[in-house]
């Protein structure tokens, strides 16, 4: 028995997201494979919901699930810990809290804000790419309304109650919807002190349009569901800087903002060890059609992290979004299926199920088939709602974030907006 132990392969994957939660689940059934999962967190999230816990319409309980938890019965070990460095030819990797020896390494660790060097922006706005960073923004949000309720310098109070959103992707749109429902529908019944004050939300991308990777009817039913809202939307403006509630413009134009919150990008996570031939835009490590990183044996990489220049639809590499990575650790894990009993391996290829967004509380918008298909109103929306619905992990957090949202839907408001300091 222990010799058979010892002979598994390790698979040592690292990062609990879309992609490595697939490859991890999918890999376990086959006893050829010694799986362990490494993450900073010991929970699995749900990103793009990551909006919601932010702005007070869904706890983080609702989309996130323990790994131990997930992992109960399944043969995964699983490893809370950060990855400092990764030793190819010793095929080692150095954690936070010890160090692990692979047979195949995986990296699925994702993306991180990308501030464009800008050091203002990264120290002042607020980004949201995780379960902290949500409640951070919410927590601030929250001081923020306090601030502006208390204060009676009209001019502070102003400023203090304008929120900018940078960034006209999936991200930024909804959480800029998110924010113009707050201010329609729920501002004035918890703070009465407001009743006559301005509150202004203002969306800006450098682009030509919001959700760039959407068709064109997205785009201009988008921006009129903004306008509709009272949201200011500003394209073609490129933010250089963020410095004592001041947000400035590279043409020079200024706003007065208490707060903006940064969604314009993301750039890849960087782990030493990775030799710098390896990696290409945003860091992103280069990988083939198989999504094994060029120059370097029995490293994998998948997800956000990854860039494929071998799919001939996506010469230039694959969106970095949730699909993607579900899709790639399927992929993945049936090639490392086909590995344990001497079969070939599939190329990658990514399939194109539509983008989708909802802008407030129920304005949502979803273009199928390379945007043969679009929709809007209430069919998108129920696509919208199902796709979210199921792609959570668990039972549970479909019966928590469905209660939520029929309360929220229903009642325009939502009791979550506690601030708890840690």
């Amino acid at each position: 028995m222990e010799n058979r132990i010892n002979a598994r392969k390790k698979l040592v994957i690292v990062g609990g997201g879309f992609a490595g939660l697939n490859l991890a689940q999918q890999v376990a059934v086959d006893k050829g494979y010694q799986v362990t999962l490494i993450d900073k967190n010991n929970y699995n999230y749900f990103t793009p919901l990551l909006y919601q816990v932010a702005t007070s319409f869904l706890d983080p309980s609702s989309i996130s699930y323990p790994f131990r938890k997930l992992f109960r019965n399944k043969d995964i070990s699983f490893r809370m810990a950060e990855l400092k460095k990764v030793d190819p030819e010793k095929q080692i990797i150095y954690l936070s809290n010890g160090e692990i020896h692979y047979d195949y390494l995986v990296f699925a660790a994702g993306a991180k804000t990308n501030f464009y060097g800008i050091e203002s922006i990264e120290k002042n706005s607020i980004s949201i790419k995780g379960i902290d960073e949500a409640l951070r923004m919410r927590n601030a949000l929250m001081k923020t309304l306090e601030q502006a309720a208390l204060t009676n310098d009209l001019a502070q109070r102003a400023k203090l109650l304008t929120i900018v959103v940078a960034g006209g992707g999936p991200t930024g749109v909804e959480l800029a919807g998110m924010l113009a429902e707050m201010k329609n529908y729920i501002l004035v019944k918890d703070y009465p002190e407001l009743k006559d004050a301005l509150f202004k939300i203002y969306i800006v991308d450098g682009g030509a349009d919001l959700l760039p990777l959407m068709s064109d009817k997205t785009h201009r039913e988008t921006y009129d569901t903004f306008i509709g809202l009272g949201v200011e939307v500003k394209l073609n403006k490129q933010v250089k800087d963020f410095t004592d509630g001041k947000v400035t413009f590279a043409d020079g134009e200024t706003i007065e903002a208490g707060t903006m919150i940064w969604a314009a990008g993301i750039t890849a996570n960087v782990f030493e060890g990775i030799p710098p031939r390896s990696l290409g835009p945003q860091h992103r490590m280069i990988t083939d059609d198989f999504n094994r990183v060029t120059g370097l044996d029995n490293i994998w990489a998948i997800g956000d992290i990854s860039i494929q220049y071998t799919d001939a639809l996506y010469p230039k590499g694959h969106p970095q979004l949730a699909q993607v990575a579900i899709q790639q650790g399927q992929m993945v894990a049936k090639n490392f299926l086909a590995m344990s009993k001497g079969r070939a391996l599939k190329t990658f290829k990514y399939f194109d199920r539509g983008e989708m967004a909802i802008v407030g509380r129920h304005h949502a918008v979803v273009d199928l088939f390379k945007h043969r298909l679009h929709l809007r109103g209430f069919a998108a929306l129920v696509i919208w709602l199902f796709i979210h619905l199921v792609s959570l992990v668990n039972y549970n957090n479909k019966l928590r974030t469905l209660y939520n949202w029929a309360i929220a839907f229903l009642t325009r408001d939502q009791a979550l907006r506690m601030i708890f300091r840690t």
